[in-house]
């Protein structure tokens, strides 16, 4: 059978008409092979990398939602081995590019659940590979990982997804009908707030012991295109920083396993970790793109780590149907006043609040009694969709794109990005997305290319 060249399959789909749209059920591998697109017929086969932390709750649901895992790789075996039992038919490896290369036309897609730090590198090798793509959120650790992997993903044309916390769900879409019908007048305020840090936060400085490294750890593996340094494994009795954050699920560990968020090195603190999560609905809901002015305010913070404590608050400006509403962030057990409505009840240790001219919405309950009862009834409108990884699998088979594709997420990543460049700078940011200029800060301007270390680059 003759093996058609893209140029040819292009020329041959316009000149049959409606052929692939009316049997697409009937496309063998072979023939869209290359093409960025996998024929609905077939499981789609899929890739982890980075799988022995949050990946083993997601690549369950990836399988749950139909994906079929066919490697897996990891730069601690040890660390993994709970999620390669569940696979015992994956192939193994521990550098993921070995498993781009040696897999080749044996997987169709790649899930990224690796620490912040290494997001880009690997979702650059996915794309060029022609895979499609599903990462953690939040996308990169810096606007220009952001910018040069939603670069690639456009040349790439396969199917691309974030982790987010959906705005397709039924909850989502409600309060999107709720306020689009009035249901609060004109929204001005929204407010999200996250008990987060769950791991060490606030640190002075990179810790001044060592330890052996773990036999099952790759550690420069682990550092990518970070700036070497020696490891560190658990946090010595006396010192506070396991214990002055609002929890540690990582027990004492310094970097690895968990805790690489609050470094700034490694992660994007509490923002990076829950900020995408909370403003996903309001980009799709209020059609954001950027905020005018970022400003912010914390705990001190230090240059190795984000502070234990902050508020940002950004102002958007007014489009063809919303107002201009400020969308203020809280973490570490900060939260907004509490809405007169609620009387002295507390607010949730998680939540986002819509302010609105004529009342208050508390995710998607409506504060005032008469006027949730008038709209109990609202029609729901608003389509539903499966959630993050059957949006991903659909978008893989040729259907409608994720509701987080790689397109739609990057305002929504470089929505923490810019926040944690006001922490880190301690100065307001007014931003150019399109130069990438900060016209207000040269301090936070030099943090949005930072350098690469150990051979890597963004090329």
């Amino acid at each position: 059978m003759k093996k058609w060249t893209r140029r040819e399959l292009l020329g041959r789909t316009f000149a049959a008409g409606s052929l692939f749209a009316l049997a697409p059920m009937l496309v063998p591998r072979n023939v869209v092979a290359g093409s960025g697109q996998t024929p609905p017929s077939e499981k789609i086969t899929l890739a982890g990398i980075g799988v022995g932390g949050i990946g083993k709750p997601q690549l369950k649901a990836a399988t749950e939602a139909g994906f079929q895992v066919a490697a897996l790789c990891d730069v601690d075996f040890r660390y993994a081995q709970g999620t390669f039992k569940q696979y015992p038919q994956a192939r193994l490896y521990r550098d993921f590019r070995e498993l781009l290369s040696a897999e080749g036309d044996k997987i169709d897609a790649v899930y990224c659940g690796t620490p912040d730090h290494t997001h880009a590198i690997i979702s650059l090798a996915a794309l060029r590979a022609k895979k499609h793509l599903c990462c953690v959120k939040p996308l990169t650790r810096t606007i220009e990982e952001c910018r040069a992997v939603a670069k690639e993903a456009k040349k790439a044309g396969t199917a691309t997804q974030v982790t987010m916390q959906p705005n397709t769900s039924d909850q989502a879409c409600r309060i999107m009908e709720l306020i689009k019908a009035g249901a609060i007048g004109d929204v001005r305020e929204v407010h999200a707030w996250s008990a987060r840090p769950v791991w060490p936060q606030g640190m002075i400085d990179w810790p001044s012991f060592t330890s052996p490294v773990p036999k099952d750890l790759d550690w420069k593996a682990w550092l990518g295109p970070a700036e070497l340094r020696p490891f560190a494994d658990q946090w010595p009795e006396g010192s506070p920083f396991p214990d002055i954050c609002c929890a540690s699920w990582g027990k004492r560990a310094v970097y690895h396993p968990f805790s690489f968020r609050g470094w700034t090195a490694f992660g994007t603190g509490s923002l990076g970790d829950m900020g995408c999560h909370r403003a996903n609905l309001p980009y799709r809901l209020f059609k954001w793109k950027y905020p005018t002015r970022i400003t912010a305010s914390s705990t001190r913070m230090y240059k190795v780590a984000y502070p234990l404590a902050c508020s940002v608050a950004y102002d958007y400006p007014a489009n063809d149907e919303f107002s201009a509403i400020r969308m203020v962030w809280y973490d570490g057990g900060l939260r907004p006043p509490v809405p007169k409505e609620m009387g002295s009840v507390h607010l949730p240790a998680e939540g986002v609040l819509y302010v609105g001219s004529k009342g208050s919405m508390l995710n998607d309950q409506i504060l005032d009694p008469d006027r949730a009862a008038k709209f109990k009834d609202l029609p729901r409108t608003i389509p539903r969709r499966g959630g993050i990884f059957p949006e991903w699998l659909e978008a893989c088979k040729g259907g409608e794109p994720a509701s987080a594709n790689f397109d739609y997420a990057v305002p929504v990543t470089e929505f923490v990005l810019l926040g944690n460049l006001v922490l880190q700078t301690g100065k307001p940011v007014e931003f150019d997305p399109v130069s990438l200029k900060i016209r207000n800060n040269p301090e936070a301007e030099a943090l949005i290319a930072q350098p690469y270390k150990n051979g890597w680059s963004l090329k």
